[in-house]
């Protein structure tokens, strides 16, 4: 009897459009893991390449450890190995491992590491938190560089050295420091496969940008709500239908950007009230984000008609 093939490392299954659902609550403010289900379901039906469960876009800030784990063992069953689930950790280096061992208890495939809670660390105290938490795990780490987690290139390459960091997901958005990034880690690490990924918020409307410096995978927080729209986007991006990617990017993307501007916490709180407009009911976000307000919920509506109209060939066309 021949023994199963090992399955493909994590950063060989990351091809593709990465899906952040968010997380899920009922009338009376817990979780609806039905309808969290659902919305996993939907996105891997639709064509999603991972599920980033319980992480930014799902509030992984507000979720107890008993939800999140339960929320991560949800998604890891919809997705019954489809595609890969990574799950967020955060807070302090203690409780980032507990968050670790509670995703790989419920079956995760990966983690992205999000920022350290509150203090603003030096770059070797972000090493040692990042360090100390891929050693407490045997699971595929994502560090994610935003906010008080910005690394020099030197941090990188020493983060890369480790075995079970795969790679750095960069919300920060400074793309000359990234190019610094990519061109210390190829020189230093030569053949290192360390994966990069445009992790701002709605990532197409820097999509074209990230590409000239080789940052071909990100997040795509439109995929939740719309991923008719994300998918018709990532396909002219990457086929190099630049025509599309304009009419997009012109037509939805920049207004969906302004939208989100609008408010703060607009970056979660605004795609949950997408999902909601597309027939799935996931509730409210939970303190301290709020509600956009009902003008902005109509706006982002008639912008979601307008980017699935866009979609539609003119009459004539070829």
């Amino acid at each position: 009897m021949t023994s199963p093939s090992p399955s493909p490392a994590l950063a060989d299954r990351l091809d593709g459009l990465l899906f952040f659902p968010v997380t899920a609550y009922g009338p009376d403010g817990g979780l609806d893991l039905d309808a969290f289900r659902a919305h996993v379901r939907a996105g891997v039906d639709a064509g999603a390449a991972a599920v980033f469960a319980c992480c930014g876009t799902g509030e992984f800030h507000a979720l107890t450890p008993e939800e999140f784990a339960a929320c991560v063992a949800a998604a890891v069953e919809e997705t019954a190995g489809r595609v890969p689930v990574v799950a967020g950790a955060g807070y302090g280096t203690a409780l980032a491992l507990r968050y670790a061992e509670l995703a790989e208890q419920a079956g995760a495939d990966g983690l992205l590491a999000m920022p350290p809670y509150l203090v603003v660390a030096d770059q070797e105290g972000l090493l040692r938190h990042y360090t100390a938490l891929a050693a407490g795990t045997s699971l595929d780490v994502i560090v994610y560089q935003r906010d008080n987690a910005v690394f020099t290139p030197q941090t990188v390459v020493r983060l890369a050295q480790v075995p079970n960091i795969i790679g750095l997901k960069d919300g920060y958005g400074d793309l000359d420091l990234m190019q610094r990034i990519i061109s210390a880690v190829r020189t230093d690490l030569p053949g290192q496969d360390f994966r990069y990924f445009n992790g701002l918020p709605t990532a197409e409307l820097t999509g074209l940008a990230y590409r000239g410096i080789g940052v071909t995978l990100y997040s795509s927080a439109v995929f939740a709500f719309s991923p008719e729209i994300a998918l018709a986007f990532h396909r002219a991006l990457t086929t190099g239908d630049d025509p599309l990617v304009n009419k997009l990017l012109d037509g939805f993307y920049r207004p969906l950007v302004d939208l989100r501007n609008q408010g703060r916490g607009y970056a979660v709180s605004l795609v949950k009230a997408g999902v909601r407009l597309r027939g799935l009911d996931v509730g409210e976000v939970r303190p301290p984000l709020s509600e956009p307000s009902p003008a902005h919920i109509k706006e982002l509506g008639d912008l979601i008609e307008r980017g699935l109209a866009l979609l539609t060939p003119a009459p004539g066309a070829n």
